[in-house]
């Protein structure tokens, strides 16, 4: 049985550095919770190789490790340029075309072929994140011309965005389509959808899902200023959300994004949906051993917000400290959960008339007892996982152990915080379940002798209804 290292997830992207089976061990016994496959790069041979190393780590170690398959949507990217850079110089005239041409410092090419069609005069085309700044001055035919703001050396293949301008793409391109076909293929337990602009693009993505006949849930990545504008519809939509601050940085003012980051956590936790933050967490550790400051106040604010998990990218595909990084952040992590200030967020249920109504106020009600006794633990039955979604969503200030008959949910449960499960299909009665758990708790150190536990469940219990039922007791 693995040790319960934080209530905070870690979610890891899987590169060149940490595809061996050595290091995602390291990793996972670091503190990874989940690995994210990222499908802009690596074939479809690497990714299954990736994942059946998972598996078999899960397989070995007893471990419910989780696999988030995270979509490229429509990224615009630029082309080829001669001699692998170009530098391109503030205040000069720059040609750009959707033809499949060779970069050069006066005409470059853009891989999308709607680019002339989407955008505007005096829209801004953002390059590299941002690094480099043009302003549209006048459409031709196939090609548009550009004032270059802010040059410096352009490189192949870096990536474009179009903050002001409305892009015709759909967010799941003929790529994507063909990706998500693979995932659902290997079961994974998450999808991220990039790009996101309304609840819609979610629903379309979870009907493709549904129409393959597989659970797997989905994570908007909050990366497109349309999104913003439709956030409460994208987050009931959704099953979970990343708060992608690489994109977002460069489609809205970047001081927008401390308080946005804060404010959608806020919405998630009230809704009950996990939350992500991600990109440049601990960007530094791609070539240092140790972090910034900033970072280590990012990583630490980001926790104190009340995110379900952090997550890394460069850092862990590919830097140089793959299982060292994966130590520091889990290492800030435990120590920021020591302050109480993190738990008991209050979001009681206020809709009497909803069918979940019962359930949600047992789960409210277990995490105000925490409060009240100082339970060690809060135990739940599912077949789902609202239960453990919803008590998550209140952050006890106690573990939470999620018992199911679904080992489906599993690995699915391992994004969210607090929570750890495991399998268990007895049909025993209430009361020997109750103390067939507090015996398999107590066996595994989870609990000790003398801890008071809450158990919530559904009774009859063969019946797998919603939450109807608390229990208060010592562990003996």
């Amino acid at each position: 049985m693995r040790k319960i290292q934080s209530k905070s997830k870690i979610v890891a992207t899987v590169g060149p550095a940490s595809s061996s089976r050595e290091v995602l061990e390291g990793m996972v016994k670091a503190g990874v919770d989940v690995f994210r496959l990222n499908f802009s790069h690596s074939s479809y041979e690497e990714h299954e190789k990736i994942i059946k190393n998972i598996r078999a780590i899960n397989e070995d170690m007893g471990y419910y490790i989780a696999i988030l398959a995270d979509l490229q949507g429509p990224k615009l990217r630029i082309g080829e340029v001669e001699n692998g850079m170009v530098l391109l110089q503030e205040g000069r005239e720059l040609e750009m075309t959707t033809d499949d041409i060779v970069g050069t410092a006066e005409r470059i090419g853009v891989r999308y072929p709607s680019f002339v069609k989407d955008v505007k005069v005096d829209e801004t085309v953002m390059i590299d994140d941002g690094k480099i700044l043009l302003k549209i001055t006048e459409k031709n035919g196939q090609t548009v011309k550009a004032r270059v703001l802010h040059g410096g050396e352009l490189y192949p293949k870096k990536g474009v965005n179009l903050p002001n301008t409305k892009i015709s793409l759909p967010c799941l391109t003929e790529k994507d389509l063909k990706d998500l076909e693979f995932a659902l293929k290997m079961n994974v337990q998450w999808i991220g959808l990039s790009f996101v602009r309304s609840a819609s693009d979610v629903l379309e993505l979870k009907h493709i899902i549904s129409s393959h006949n597989r659970k797997t849930r989905v994570v908007a990545k909050i990366e497109k200023p349309e999104a913003i504008e439709d956030i409460d519809n994208i987050i009931k939509a959704t099953d979970a959300i990343m708060v992608a601050r690489g994109d977002l940085g460069v489609e809205i003012p970047i001081r927008e994004v401390p308080l946005i980051q804060k404010e959608i956590v806020r919405k998630c936790l009230r809704h009950s949906r996990p939350v992500i933050i991600a990109t440049q967490m601990m960007e530094s550790m791609i070539q240092n051993i140790h972090p910034t400051r900033a970072e280590v106040s990012d990583v630490a604010n980001s926790v104190m917000d009340g995110a379900d998990a952090l997550m890394l990218s460069g850092e862990t595909s590919v830097g140089k400290f793959p299982v060292k990084v994966i130590e520091t952040m889990q290492s800030i992590i435990t120590h920021v959960e020591k302050n109480s200030d993190i738990y008991n967020h209050e979001y009681p249920p206020s809709n009497d008339q909803s069918e979940t109504f019962i359930s949600d106020s047992i789960c409210y009600s277990a995490c105000k007892v925490v409060q009240r006794t100082g339970a060690k633990a809060v135990v739940g039955m599912t077949h789902s996982g609202y239960t453990a979604f919803k008590l998550s969503s209140h952050r006890p200030d106690a573990n939470i152990f999620v018992f199911t008959d679904n080992p489906g949910i599993l690995s699915m449960l391992n994004l969210v915080w607090g929570v750890r499960g495991f399998f268990y299909d007895k049909e025993i009665s209430t009361d020997h379940t109750i103390a067939d758990i507090k015996y398999f708790l107590k066996k595994h150190g989870y609990v000790n002798e003398g801890d008071l536990i809450i158990n919530i469940a559904s009774i009859p219990l063969g019946e797998k209804g919603r939450t109807n039922m608390m229990k208060l007791s010592r562990v003996d």
